[in-house]
């Protein structure tokens, strides 16, 4: 029996589409600082770019477990070399070392922001913590870690789903006056914006993120037991995300007057509903930014010690867990995104056309060489 033929095992799914999520909802997604700046920003033209991103990610994440399942690489970093041949690939395997680092530094200041916002704690604490975190669950292993994640994933993201709805349930009035009310914020920067328009800004989103998701979901796909199993995952995860991002949306644009201009505009969100809440969900902030965290600080890390066993893996571990809190602990949360996220997302968007260059080219030779064996 083919591995193709195997049966789709609905925990694999579900763990799968989990995992994905979970790398997506970190520091940015949870606080709600991606949220505000790449789709409240642009008032209703938000709603459509959540829409493309949803098409985009089902490609992407499609093309990447799908890779991995068939290309079976021996390390994560061939996913480049695939898309965009040895010299591009080389050049996008080493960009997206430096970029996951990078973002890992958002994972940190995110994580000091959380708790110094709810509780007045400094931004050390949030931050040593959860650099100290992410370092012990990869010392336990990859096969651990998506374990782990796999599991907290669609919780966060139905979360996510529930928060937005009773937030634009309890001001459903806040969305009519809602574009009137950024245009001013968006002119004094209270509101930051990804980018001049909301197309460039979902082009952004989805390029850094897919940064993010290259080497993860290629490996997953690469430990998938069918292509249809890595499939649906991957599905399932793209869908709940983006399901997860507009109601987020629309409950932070309900309440606009209330989160315009905090580090953490859920924290603020969830303070209006009831400020008991807002103890309990720093909480789950922070847990939320370690299912990204983790990840972010594995893929570097991997790139150059590929062997999990291997005393120079376990070294650089705490080496680059040291520096990246180090370092994320130095830039204010919002700006740190703002320029991370935004500059290494144009880069990300580029690899897209790339992708879809590979893979139009791949179904084609696929469809002459039928038409060769079968006329």
């Amino acid at each position: 029996m083919t591995r193709n033929n195997n049966p789709v095992r609905l925990m694999r799914v579900l763990l799968t589409g989990g995992a994905l999520i979970a790398l997506l909802v970190g520091s940015g997604f949870t606080t709600g600082q991606e949220i505000m700046q790449y789709f409240v920003a642009y008032g209703y033209r938000g709603v459509a770019s959540v829409a493309l991103m949803l098409l985009l990610f089902i490609y992407v994440n499609f093309s990447f477990v799908s890779a991995g399942y068939e290309q079976q690489f021996s390390e994560p970093k061939s996913i480049y070399q695939y898309y965009c041949g040895k010299l591009l690939g080389s050049f996008f395997d080493y960009f997206s070392v430096v970029f996951l680092f990078m973002s890992f530094w958002v994972m940190i200041a995110g994580a000091g922001a959380a708790l110094h916002q709810q509780f007045g704690w400094p931004n050390w604490i949030g931050g040593v913590a959860m650099g100290s975190l992410a370092l012990v669950t990869l010392l336990l292993g990859f096969k651990r870690l998506v374990e782990i994640i796999g599991l907290i994933g669609p919780l966060l993201s139905v979360l996510a789903i529930v928060i937005g709805i009773v937030s634009y349930a309890m001001a459903p009035d806040g969305l009519q006056n809602y574009a009137e009310q950024l245009e001013p914020l968006v002119t004094d920067r209270t509101v930051l914006q990804a980018s001049s328009n909301w197309f460039i800004a979902c082009a952004s989103y989805v390029g850094f993120c897919m940064m993010w998701l290259a080497a993860f979901m290629t490996n997953l796909g690469k430990s998938a037991s069918s292509r249809k199993e890595a499939r649906w995952g991957a599905t399932l995860g793209a869908v709940m995300f983006s399901l997860a991002v507009l109601a987020m949306m629309l409950g932070l644009a309900a309440h606009l007057d209330d989160v315009a201009g905090t580090q953490i505009p859920t924290l603020a969100l969830i303070a209006k509903l009831h400020p008991t809440l807002a103890l309990g969900f720093a909480l789950i902030v922070f847990v939320a930014i370690f299912t990204t965290a983790a990840p972010l600080l594995w893929a570097p890390v991997k790139r150059f010690a590929p062997d999990e066993n291997s005393q120079r893996h376990r070294i650089l571990l705490v080496v680059l867990a040291v520096i990246g809190t180090l370092v994320g602990l130095t830039i204010p949360f919002d700006r740190l995104i703002n320029i991370v996220y935004v500059i290494n997302g144009y880069v990300g968007f580029a690899l897209l056309f790339l992708m879809l260059a590979k893979d139009i080219r791949t179904r084609l030779f696929k469809s002459e060489a039928a038409t060769v064996l079968h006329p």
